[in-house]
């Protein structure tokens, strides 16, 4: 049986459980909250691990999950998929360890190019440079996302590691889509510029972008 994002069978029932019915279900019965762990725990910790590396993961995911459940009495049950506001709590606490990112990154930047890639560069390398066939750009790349503005780098990696549309991004960083659709167009545009042209993503293409004022 094939389920939308943030849908899962109940043990008890044929009929699909939302995550926001677990949420609310959660309110009188805390327990109940493991079952979005349980559903979303591993994603959560990918997108951490690609982001900061798996020292930090466990611990943020961990952190993750324990803000979202103390403040589950807040989350918009009308909203079936929570995977936007998981993400964008995970995304806030990155925030707190942005030099270490930008020292991460550019620590892969600078092995050879020739090196076989271990866990740590293809975390960086995997779903954003999927379309880069050559392997000497892999050091490139991750200079090029280490140099973009933080608030561009969360747009970009919560589309292409946490797989969120743009209307969940929005969700996720509390902005509107607009703000999303510029600063993911401003983050491809200077990956692109800082690997010669070559578009290293595997973003989902829409109409062309319209800048705004914002950066």
């Amino acid at each position: 049986m094939t389920v939308e994002p943030g849908i899962r069978v109940g043990q008890d029932s044929d009929a699909p459980t939302s995550d926001a019915s677990v949420i609310e279900r959660s309110w009188d019965e805390p327990e109940a909250f493991a079952a979005l762990f349980d559903r979303h725990a591993d994603s959560v910790h990918r997108y951490a691990a690609r982001r900061l590396g798996p020292e930090v993961a466990e611990d943020l995911m961990a952190e993750t999950f324990t803000i979202a459940f103390q403040q589950r009495f807040r989350y918009n049950t009308e909203l079936a998929d929570a995977r936007p506001w998981l993400f964008g709590i995970a995304t806030n606490l990155v925030g707190r360890h942005r030099r270490a990112e930008a020292r991460r990154l550019k620590a892969i930047g600078r092995l050879p190019s020739a090196a076989p890639a271990d866990g740590s560069e293809d975390a960086v390398a995997d779903r954003v440079a999927a379309r880069v066939s050559a392997q000497a750009v892999r050091g490139e790349l991750a200079l090029g996302m280490a140099r973009l503005p933080a608030r561009h780098r969360d747009v970009l990696l919560l589309v292409a590691w946490a797989d969120l549309g743009y209307e969940e991004v929005a969700r996720a960083l509390e902005i509107p889509v607009g703000t999303v659709r510029s600063r993911l167009h401003r983050a491809r545009r200077k990956l692109r510029d800082a690997l010669g042209g070559s578009d290293p993503t595997t973003l989902r293409e829409e109409a062309d972008v319209e800048e705004s004022d914002d950066e």
